[in-house]
Formats: structure tokens, C-alpha cells, sequence
């Protein structure tokens, strides 16, 4: 994690271009660039579908330990047998710095997803969050989320909803002590993850927080966007939720955005940067930042109406990367901290 950021850079909310500008923007260079990406995948990398995908399968509670890979004093992976998923999928876990010491205590969990084409080892490897959360008394989660990075209920695939908002808490709950207190936040795909568990699970989080994230599924352009992530992972069309117009309903129930209400009496935090327009020439990653930003405006306007209180970030410029991710987790931190119980 970097160091701390001024307050005066949340309070700063640089004039931002209009979405009309960033749209256009992002529809002839963005949305091109990232339809062209999907179509690099080396020929042959097809990522094998685990048997018994389908949605609709429910969490079920083994009292057989996972098996568990140590990394580091306070670092594991754990395989966690799934019947959401078919398989046996990994979570990332910190550990407190006092979990050997106090045996019967219990602890608050931070869940940290990854975005697209990632997995669960992004926050370890990107960020500092083991040192972040040295003497912090919590535990972190970092859940897989598949190739693809969409935490959600596929259409024809696995549910990985039920496995991070169900099965992973029941793991920890019953294998390392924590308490019923989570919070979640998420990079991109992790951010629509962060916002789709919390609303869709009315209470099952104490905030939520999404950098980057993809907040309205069904805003211009985002549709397609979901596409070329499902393509350049070599997964069948229309396995996610269907097609967007013909089950519209499908990427209604699954669309934050949609979904917000059960978003009300959570503490918020949103963050997104316009991308393209007020950029430094990164095409790519501020291309992608710009086919994101009215989806993220939407939402906060969606939240608005509702009269639900949400703290963002809209930035001028910025990138679809961690240099960005990092500066905004740290932003939000006091918010997450104040609702997990623990020092910011």
C-alpha cells in the first residue's frame, strides 16, 4: 500500500469532462481496443470448464478442514471444496497477528476481490496489504473468482456468488474464528463483485467499496465489454447471464445499479477516473477507464434518487490499473476500518 494520500485529494474533485465527451471517447478508442484485445488469446489456450458447472447450486457445509498451503507466518492458500463451483476453488488468507496467541478470539473479515483475467493472488502481488494489515486485528479474504474475474451466478457455469458470499464465510467461520463482521471491496470485476454481493445480500456486508468498478451492466457499451471478457478467456457466448436483450431481466437481477436499494444503510465508497479524456496518452487502460465512467456515474445518480449516502471519488485522467486501485483502497480505508471495528 502507499503511504497515506492528503485528504485534500478526495475533497478535490477536479472539473470533470461531460459524459457525452467520455462516452464518445471511449466508444472509438476504448470499447475498439478491448474488442480487439479479446481476439489476441493464444490459439488453443482454452480454459477447461470444471465438471458440474451450472447455476442455482447451493452452498452445502462439510466439517472436513480444507487443505491448506502456508506461505508465510501469516499468509495461506486454502482449497476450499465447492458445490457451487463443482470443484475444489483457492482463498487467499491473512491472518491477525494475534490469531495463535488469543485462541478463542474472534475476527471482523475484509474480503478483497480481483478483477478480469486475474486471480486470487492480485492483492498480495500488487499490494503491500500483509504489512497494511500487520497488528490490524482482522482477518483478509481473497476469494478466486474464476478467469474471468465476474464473481456471479453464470448462466451456464458456476456460481460464484454463492461460493464468496456463502461458502468462503462459512469456511472462515468455521475453521478460522471469524466473526459475523465483513466488509468487501474490489478492483474492476471485484468492484462490480463488491457492489452486486452487498446489494443482492441486503446486510451481508458492514460497506462496501469498488475502484474501477463495473457498476451498471446494462449501460452503453458495457454490455459488449462483458462479452470480449467472457471471449478472451475462451468461454462460450452467452454463458454469463444470456443475451442482454432477449434476458434482459437476467442482466437486470445481477446489475448493481438495479439492485441498489438493498444497498441502503451500507456505508459506500466509490471510485472511477474519465480515462481518456484528461489522460496522459496510456491508451489502453484509460480507455477502459472511460467506457467505465458513466456506468459508475449511473450508479451514484441511481443512489442519489434513492436518497442513499455514498462517498465517490470521480477523477479526472486516470487508468484502469493499480497505481490508481492502491491510491483509492487507501482513500477508503477509514470507511471499510470504521465498519470492521478496527483503527484506520
Amino acid at each position: 500500500m502507499p503511504e497515506p494520500i492528503d485528504p485534500t485529494d478526495l475533497s478535490d474533485r477536479t472539473a470533470a469532462p461531460s459524459r457525452r465527451a467520455v462516452t464518445r471517447a471511449a466508444a472509438v478508442t476504448g470499447l475498439a481496443a478491448l474488442l480487439g484485445a479479446a481476439t489476441t488469446r493464444t490459439a488453443g489456450a482454452t480454459v477447461p470448464r470444471p465438471p458440474g458447472w451450472r447455476t442455482g447450486r447451493t452452498a452445502t457445509t462439510t466439517t472436513t478442514p480444507a487443505p491448506v498451503t502456508r506461505l508465510g507466518p501469516r499468509t495461506l492458500d486454502v482449497s476450499l471444496p465447492s458445490a457451487a463451483l463443482g470443484r475444489s476453488a483457492p482463498v487467499r488468507l491473512i491472518l491477525p497477528s494475534s490469531f495463535d496467541a488469543q485462541p478463542t478470539r474472534r475476527y471482523p473479515v475484509l474480503y478483497l476481490l480481483h478483477g478480469a483475467h486475474d486471480d486470487h493472488t492480485s492483492w498480495t502481488r500488487e499490494t503491500d496489504i500483509e504489512a497494511f494489515t500487520a497488528g490490524r486485528e482482522l482477518i483478509v479474504a481473497m476469494p478466486d473468482a474464476g478467469p474471468t474475474g465476474i464473481p456471479t451466478a453464470w448462466r451456464s457455469g458456476p456460481d460464484y456468488e454463492t461460493f464468496q458470499v456463502e461458502e468462503v464465510p462459512a469456511l472462515l467461520a468455521r475453521q478460522y474464528r471469524a466473526s459475523g463482521v465483513r466488509v468487501v471491496a474490489g478492483v474492476s470485476t471485484g468492484g462490480y463483485g463488491a457492489m452486486a454481493h452487498a446489494a443482492r445480500h441486503p446486510g451481508a456486508f458492514a460497506a462496501a467499496a469498488s475502484y474501477s468498478g463495473i457498476l451498471d451492466t446494462t449501460a452503453p457499451g458495457v454490455p459488449p465489454l462483458m462479452d470480449a471478457i467472457v471471449a478472451r478467456e475462451n468461454l462460450a457466448p452467452l454463458s454469463l447471464w444470456g443475451n442482454p436483450v432477449l434476458n434482459v431481466l437476467t442482466w437486470r437481477d445481477f446489475n448493481p445499479r438495479s439492485r441498489a436499494a438493498g444497498l441502503r444503510g451500507t456505508p459506500l465508497y466509490v471510485s472511477s477516473g474519465s480515462g481518456v479524456v484528461g489522460g496522459i496518452g496510456d491508451w489502453l487502460p484509460e480507455a477502459l477507464e472511460s467506457l467505465l465512467w458513466p456506468s459508475a456515474h449511473a450508479f451514484a445518480d441511481t443512489l442519489a434518487l434513492l436518497r442513499i449516502p455514498v462517498t465517490t471519488h470521480f477523477y479526472a485522467g486516470g487508468g484502469h490499473g493499480w497505481a490508481y486501485w492502491k491510491r483509492e483502497f487507501t482513500a477508503s480505508w477509514p470507511m471499510l476500518a470504521g465498519a470492521l471495528g478496527v483503527p484506520a
